[in-house]
């Protein structure tokens, strides 16, 4: 597991999620927001962000997003390092613009993000297998980091089998998954998306939370139903 400077182990979560556009950066800022209320000292990283050319719909950029929700003073600049137009995979991104995610830096900007915060909230680009550098993928950073893993999955038709495969990917990297967070969970939930939670649950042998359909507002009151500090084991 990394440690910073200060030599304890980095303490927080690793979002990823089953596919990009799940839920992820909701989830990670409701994490965020849910300690924050909390009264822990919270900071957020992402290693790249793509897409700032598309409009970036209700919720803002991703790093934006998870700036403005953890208050360990960080900028979105802070908490993305890697920033790029296309809506594209990072490592094309970073090609595309000259350029290259370097692995080493980006850990350490992680664990220098954490400083002596209570809990460091990560969240990955697209799924566990995306590429961050032709030869450095999502799942790469976060056995680097050591945290345990939130993925991010919708409740919705097609879910049961993207869940399970990203569960069996992040276990076979020797990953702890703390939980799957399915989400917008409707308030009137259908047989289907019931059933999927339990399925997942069941085969996948996880606990399986679910994250209500939810607004920049009401982020602290949707994360505060997640066992987050649990999850990071707060002493």
């Amino acid at each position: 597991m990394a440690e910073p400077a200060a030599g304890k182990p980095l303490r927080g979560v690793f979002v990823t999620g089953t596919d990009t556009g799940v839920g992820k950066s909701v989830v990670a800022a409701a994490i965020c927001a849910a300690l924050a209320d909390h009264g822990e000292r919270v900071a957020a990283f992402k290693p790249a962000v793509t897409g700032l050319d598309e409009d970036p719909g209700e919720w803002g950029h991703d790093h934006e997003l998870l700036a403005s929700v953890a208050n360990a003073g960080q900028s979105a600049q802070d908490v993305a390092p890697n920033r790029f137009g296309p809506a594209v995979s990072p490592h094309l991104a970073a090609e595309l613009a000259g350029e290259a995610i370097d692995s080493t830096t980006i850990v350490s900007a992680a664990i220098a993000a954490a400083g002596s915060t209570d809990a460091l909230v990560v969240e990955g680009v697209g799924g566990i297998l995306v590429p961050l550098s032709p030869t450095y993928a999502v799942r790469d950073f976060a056995t680097d980091l050591g945290l345990p893993v939130v993925i991010a999955a919708h409740p919705g038709l097609g879910t049961i089998n993207h869940t399970l495969l990203t569960i069996e990917s992040t276990r076979a990297a020797g990953l702890c998954i703390a939980a799957v967070v399915m989400t917008p969970w409707p308030d009137d939930p259908q047989p289907i998306e019931r059933s999927n939670r339990d399925t997942v649950a069941k085969l996948g042998e996880v606990d399986v939370q679910a994250l209500p359909v939810t607004s920049r507002s009401r982020l602290g009151d949707a994360g505060a139903g997640l066992p987050v500090e649990a999850w990071i084991q707060f002493d």
